[in-house]
């Protein structure tokens, strides 16, 4: 019997990797050192194009963040 694996939605993004020139772009939520952050990756290189916080739990979204 298999066990589930952690995945994540990849939201496609229009542009260029800057240093491949791929155009497999994506952003989704990671962990990274300081947390969850939302990142604009290169699907090719893993190049980091954008590197931003996110929620304190990623994509899961507690009722008191939504007071």
């Amino acid at each position: 019997m298999s066990r589930p694996q952690p995945s994540t939605v990849r939201e496609p993004v229009d542009g260029t990797c800057p240093r491949c020139g791929a155009t497999a772009l994506a952003r989704y939520d990671l962990v990274g050192e300081e947390g969850w952050v939302t990142v604009v990756k290169c699907g090719e290189c893993l190049h980091s194009l954008e590197r931003t916080p996110a929620n304190r739990l990623g994509p899961i979204t507690l009722l008191v963040d939504l007071v």
